[in-house]
């Protein structure tokens, strides 16, 4: 009998509920190469035998690649969990089996009636056969060398001898057979009956930087931007602004990310601070794309060639970063589109081509794009301008309002980019209502803007982590950003640095993708009246910056470092690993991630021919798991104290028996250098001024 389920019929070990499955596996679930996934699934069977669950990963070429013990993460509800980690990039699938599990069966009952006296002798014959099955199904991977078995096979026939020596009482011979060594054995080699299978759902494993990056956005015509004498401005180009590159590198950043860089229309030009006229000179918003000089896959002139744009993504891979570009389908009335393609656009009653709006505000200055008139046209082009800034080496988009245009029309570009240039990564920034956020992750997305940026209270912080880190994070990979070119929150207009540097912990520790509006180390605070954004805001001026200015306020260090410590610890380029601990003062909050010691270490490559092998069976498994706690003061005026109620066991602890207050774990800042002797409830001081964070690796002392 097949183990797979019929399609509309239950197993014979049902597997119900598995996820992640994104609607029913209409769409791929997410994951990159080394990313520790979840899998989980409700199994269970009639009567009282044990059942247990397997998680297996299936590689692009539909063999079975590795698999993993799943555990009931919920006793009495049948749950069960285990994880998978990919190693390579592709459209992968997954399943999860379920099975009868005789040997916890026999442990459950023989545990009972031996201690009770009760069929002992019968117990342990039966104890007996099962491990001549056990024993004659021992792994062919369980010889290391010729006639030298595995600590795991000695173990196992070791229970079968003591199982039938009938000269040991029955309790001995039961414990031998019940050892953490058999268990442990059984675990990575388990006896499997009824075997189950689940369909195979798919997912698609990106590589590392779809998860886990730092990117640092800046106008690039604003880096060597300069007045001259009569009051007029000459623009920065791309080769002033590689001059920038090095000190964005040093700060450790992965993706220098550029606001659009095509022609910007003049027609209803926007002025400084949104105006509505422009002054002579006035450089206008890069999002109203389109002139005589071209549309969306044309330079502006003022910024340079495209030999230029090529040197300048040259310099940034010369430092260890690649480049983003920001693509806004949208254009100014100036755009060529307008003239040889007016089917592209609504035309209103009167003749006149819509402009944007969002009623009252109007602008003038954009024209949106019409996707049903005539799609297959449309389409094309927008794709053509995608791929010929990826033949330029941009690597990584950043999509503006993409929640404004068609899902049909999303999900049929990121196919198309995905089918001939799999690296390439699509970043969503779309602040709107949540469904559609999501379905825009659904469809190909690989990472979204959030609703971070509005989170300020302990409760809220701590409601939006464990939401955006939970299953959610199996489509929705979040990018916290503490401020924008279009957001500046006021809970940071009135709290200095100190505000500035919370966020900036928050945001690098609270998802492992991040990033900073540049300005951010020079606490850029005053806000437009009566607007969420930034004085003389940069999409509409010139803004160079005194970079060295940025030393008084230490945060450019503070950035340097966090995005050191994000490289140094793979438990925070993980997402779905966090946990929330509880303190005794609401301006003070507490989190954890957790990565386990043999995912760290385990081999990312597996050798064509190798037989399945289980998750986390590497020897050279460090010692320790990666574990990494946070503990934040959201006050930026005021000192803070807290007592940390923490979770030993999200942290992989267990307090030695008597006063689980006293000191048995280390806990090093790795922002200060300091180390700790921490209980299982410490106390903290966090005066803002002087720090408004731990960022503390913790282990046994």
């Amino acid at each position: 009998m097949s183990p797979y389920t019929t399609p509309g019929r239950i197993g014979r070990i049902p597997v119900l509920e598995v996820s992640p499955v994104v609607e029913g596996g209409r769409w791929p679930a997410k994951a990159v190469v080394g990313e520790v996934v979840p899998i989980e699934a409700t199994v269970f069977r009639e009567g009282h035998d044990a059942v247990s669950a397997t998680a297996v990963l299936v590689a692009p070429d539909g063999s079975d690649h590795s698999w993993a013990p799943m555990v009931d993460v919920a006793p009495g509800l049948d749950h069960f969990r285990g994880f998978l980690q990919p190693d390579a990039e592709g459209d992968w699938s997954f399943r999860v089996e379920g099975w009868s599990d005789p040997y916890a069966t026999w442990v459950h009952d023989a545990g009972i009636k031996i201690a009770a006296g009760i069929d002992t002798e019968l117990m342990l014959a039966e104890g007996v056969r099962l491990f001549d099955r056990i024993c004659r199904r021992v792994p062919d991977d369980a010889l290391v060398a010729p006639g030298r078995t595995t600590r795991a096979a000695r173990a196992l026939t070791a229970a079968r001898r003591a199982l039938g020596d009938a000269t040991r009482p029955a309790e001995a011979r039961f414990a031998v057979a019940t050892s953490p060594e058999v268990r442990e054995a059984l675990r990575r080699a388990p006896l499997r009956e009824l075997v189950s299978a689940s369909q195979a759902y798919p997912l698609r494993v990106s590589r590392r930087l779809a998860l886990a990056g730092a990117w640092y956005e800046m106008f690039p015509r604003s880096e060597g931007a300069r007045r001259k004498k009569d009051g007029t401005w000459v623009s920065g180009t791309f080769r002033t602004a590689a001059k920038r590159l090095p000190g964005i590198a040093a700060m450790g950043f992965d993706v220098v990310y550029l606001t659009p860089v095509s022609p910007i229309g003049t027609t209803f030009r926007k002025g400084r601070n949104n105006t509505l006229e422009a002054q002579p000179g006035d450089p206008g918003s890069p999002y109203a794309i389109g002139s005589a000089d071209g549309g969306h896959d044309a330079i502006h002139p003022d910024l340079g060639t495209e030999k230029d744009f090529k040197a300048f993504v040259a310099a940034a891979r010369a430092q260890g970063m690649e480049v983003a570009l920001d693509i806004a389908l949208q254009c100014s009335p100036d755009h060529p589109w307008v003239t040889e393609h007016p089917e592209w656009f609504v035309v209103r009653a009167d003749g006149s081509i819509a402009y944007a709006e969002n009623p009252p505000k109007k602008y003038q200055d954009i024209y949106p794009l019409s996707f049903d008139t005539d799609p297959d046209g449309l389409y094309a082009a927008v794709l053509d301008v995608i791929r010929t800034w990826i033949d330029r080496g941009v690597t990584l988009f950043r999509v503006d309002n993409p929640h404004t245009k068609p899902l049909n029309f999303w999900e049929w570009l990121l196919a198309e980019v995905h089918a001939t240039n799999p690296e390439v990564i699509f970043l969503s920034e779309a602040f709107t209502k949540p469904a559609m956020m999501q379905t825009l992750a659904r469809i190909g997305f690989h990472q979204s803007y959030t609703y971070f940026t509005w989170r300020n209270t302990k409760e809220e912080i701590e409601e939006y982590l464990a939401e955006v880190s939970g299953p959610q994070g199996s489509v929705l990979r979040p990018s916290f950003w503490p401020t924008t070119h279009d957001i500046l929150p006021p809970s940071l207009t009135d709290g200095g640095a100190a505000a500035f540097a919370a966020r900036a912990v928050l945001a690098a520790t609270g998802s492992p993708t991040w990033g900073i509006y540049s300005g951010y180390e020079l606490v850029e605070s005053t806000p437009r009246p009566g607007a969420e954004e930034q004085i003389d805001n940069e999409k509409y001026e010139y803004r160079p910056r005194d970079w060295a200015a940025a030393d008084e306020h230490g945060i450019a260090l503070l950035l340097g470092k966090l995005n050191e410590v994000r490289r140094a610890h793979p438990a925070l380029q993980q997402l779905r690993n966090l946990t929330i601990h509880p303190t005794t003062n609401g301006q003070v909050v507490a989190y954890s991630r957790r990565i386990s010691a043999d995912h760290v270490s385990r081999a990312t490559a597996t050798p064509q021919g190798r037989t399945m092998r289980a998750g986390g069976n590497d020897r050279r498994a460090p010692r320790h798991d990666d574990v990494i706690v946070v503990v934040l003061n959201l006050d930026p005026r005021n000192a803070q104290e807290s007592v940390v109620h923490l979770d030993l066991s999200a942290l992989g602890l267990s307090a030695p028996e008597g006063d689980e207050n006293a000191p048995f774990f280390v806990a090093h800042d790795l922002l200060s250098g300091e180390t700790y002797g921490w209980g299982a409830h410490p106390w903290v001081r966090l005066d803002p001024q002087v720090r408004v964070a731990h960022v503390l690796q913790v282990g046994p002392a």
